[in-house]
């Protein structure tokens, strides 16, 4: 049975480890699970076209990436959202996965 996860991308030591959560939310994904990542507190840098393309699959997969920072909105195209609205997409999911520090 698919399960609903999120991963809760905090701000890390290195931009890497955000790339992984994104890895890890496509593979989720490709696992037949809805999938959904947000990046908090943290502006990433430009997406490669490996990453962005890994974006565009996880869409396709019917999840997400999130942000609360506006400039990843405008940088790689993320869907802006609030804590606020963080709070109530937790409520829905079975899994919560926290990174970051």
């Amino acid at each position: 049975m698919p399960k609903k996860v999120m991963f809760l991308l905090d701000k890390s030591d290195d931009e890497k480890n955000t790339l992984d959560a994104l890895r890890s939310t496509l593979g989720l994904s490709v696992a037949n699970h809805y999938a959904y990542s947000v990046v908090m507190n943290h502006t990433l840098g430009k997406f490669d076209d490996y990453n962005a393309e890994n974006l565009e699959w996880i869409r396709d997969m019917e999840g997400e990436v999130y942000s609360t920072e506006q400039a990843n909105v405008d940088t790689n195209t993320l869907t802006a959202t609030t804590l606020e609205e963080v709070g109530q997409k937790l409520r829905e999911m079975d899994v919560i996965v926290p990174y970051g520090n």
